[in-house]
């Protein structure tokens, strides 16, 4: 029965048609908020309500955030690849090394760990989604999912071989997992061919997966 049975009867269908209109399904173009989404609207309306930050401030964070990509980080690579005193320095003390090249690592400590035909490194956050976004930008979907999160610990060499990068078993697979306080960046192997490449063209080998270490920088063919 009709949750507006008792209506009189020529009410009924209007009735009817404001709680159908009222529960349709939202359209295509509406946005719907989950709970946290709503909680983050509501706390940024109550920081711009308080004059703690303008609206204008946020949307130039937002911007600033969203302008960071793995070119930042593959900067750095070509330049280890180029320059052993760099190398040196960057697996030394990444924030200081980065810092040269006007990259600004974040608040973490980063730490650079390096591919060699000897070892082969991944990185992964158990807990949560940790991650250098301060010189990769965001983190693939795929990073921040339960499944990568665990199988990349219990068995990483099937992971790595379903993203195309089988790791022989003479190799030494090491897998970082990062923390609120620490990140990791994999400088992965350069190339064979590349020894006539500039700092740039080896810079566009380098893509987030090689720096995560699930995948290799590869030379351009032909």
């Amino acid at each position: 029965m009709s949750a507006h049975s008792h209506e009189h009867e020529h009410e009924h269908e209007h009735e009817a048609a404001r709680e159908t209109h009222a529960h349709a399904p939202p359209a295509k173009d509406e946005k719907i908020h989950s709970y946290h989404q709503v909680l983050g609207l509501a706390l940024k309306e109550l920081l711009v309500e308080k004059g703690i930050v303008t609206h204008e401030e946020i949307r130039q964070a937002i911007e600033a955030r969203d302008a960071i990509t793995p070119a930042l980080g593959a900067k750095a690579v070509a330049r280890a690849w180029k320059d052993p005193a760099y190398k040196t320095r960057l697996l030394a003390d990444a924030r200081s090394a980065l810092s040269e090249l006007g990259i600004d690592p974040g608040d973490t400590n980063l730490v650079v760990v390096e591919n060699t035909p000897d070892v082969h490194n991944v990185v992964v956050c158990t807990l949560c989604s940790c991650y250098p976004r301060a010189v990769l930008g965001l983190p693939p979907s795929w990073y921040k999912s339960r499944e990568y999160r665990a199988r990349v610990v219990r068995e990483p060499r099937a992971v790595l071989a379903e993203f195309g990068t089988p790791v022989g078993a003479d190799v030494r697979l090491r897998v970082h997992d990062s923390t609120a306080d620490m990140r990791y960046l994999v400088l992965p192997e350069r190339p064979r061919g590349t020894d006539g490449m500039s700092e740039a063209e080896l810079a566009a080998l380098v893509t987030r997966d090689c720096m995560i270490g699930v995948s290799r920088p590869e030379a351009p063919k032909g």
